[in-house]
């Protein structure tokens, strides 16, 4: 694994192995179909492949998964088709293991446990909340979690992701009362610096490389603000 550096100083790759780019990406920061006056993450890996490799025209980019706006984290990207076409595959078949952190207004009962749920997807809203089998459309999500610090009050926690439901890390720690910091969306009363951010961050994911198929893992730092808050990790 090598890495290499960025063009645009904001843009923070973290791995760069043969197809597979990967960047951490800033909170705030929209992955993909930015509305107009704002540059998207993959927008700005496009610009830093075509410097690098000086590519004229349109620069592929495959996106085989996504991050909410608030949250920052490992973001995957492929240079290829073929790449990006395993890279999906491996998502669709939960074959990535996602590790993710997450700062918690108040700490859990329990220093580790499982989150176990059925969420729906409120129609026509970038919202879920939490229902039952029963209903449809609702989807099962599993989480399991431990904690790793507790510091002014809050805690950091760390989350094994097995299922990938929308929102689910927000509204399966919110239902039990333990709110993301700055998740106002899901019931936080307080916030960080950044107004857009969310105390949630993809720390590390875990996947097969498309060409060489060895396992190749990544990590992204945690946001600098997260130290001054007593989480330096």
């Amino acid at each position: 694994m090598s890495v290499q550096p960025a063009q645009n100083p904001k843009l923070n790759i973290i791995c760069e192995d043969g197809p597979v780019i990967a960047v951490n990406k800033p909170s705030g920061v929209i992955s993909q179909g930015a509305p107009a006056g704002l540059q998207s993450l993959a927008e700005q890996v496009k610009a830093y492949l075509k410097v690098k490799y000086n590519k004229p025209g349109v620069v592929y980019l495959g996106i085989p998964h996504r991050l909410d706006r608030p949250v920052s984290g490992v973001s995957v990207f492929a240079r290829n088709s073929k790449s990006a076409a395993r890279l999906s595959d491996q998502f669709a078949k939960r074959q990535v293991t996602k590790t993710y952190r997450a700062i918690l207004e108040k700490p859990p009962t329990k220093d580790e446990g499982v989150l176990e749920d059925w969420i729906y997807r409120i129609p026509d809203h970038s919202r879920v909340e939490i229902s039952n089998a029963s209903t449809k459309g609702a989807k099962h999500a599993r989480l399991t979690y431990r904690t790793l610090a507790v510091s002014q009050g809050k805690a950091l926690v760390e989350v094994d992701l097995e299922t990938g439901r929308m929102h689910q890390i927000r509204i399966q720690f919110a239902s039990r009362g333990y709110h993301i910091l700055g998740d106002e969306k899901y019931g936080a009363n307080s916030k960080l610096r950044n107004p857009i951010a969310i105390g949630l961050h993809a720390w590390q994911l875990s996947l097969i490389h498309p060409i060489r198929k060895e396992p190749l893992t990544i990590t992204a730092p945690q946001p600098e603000e997260w130290g001054r808050l007593g989480f330096g990790f």
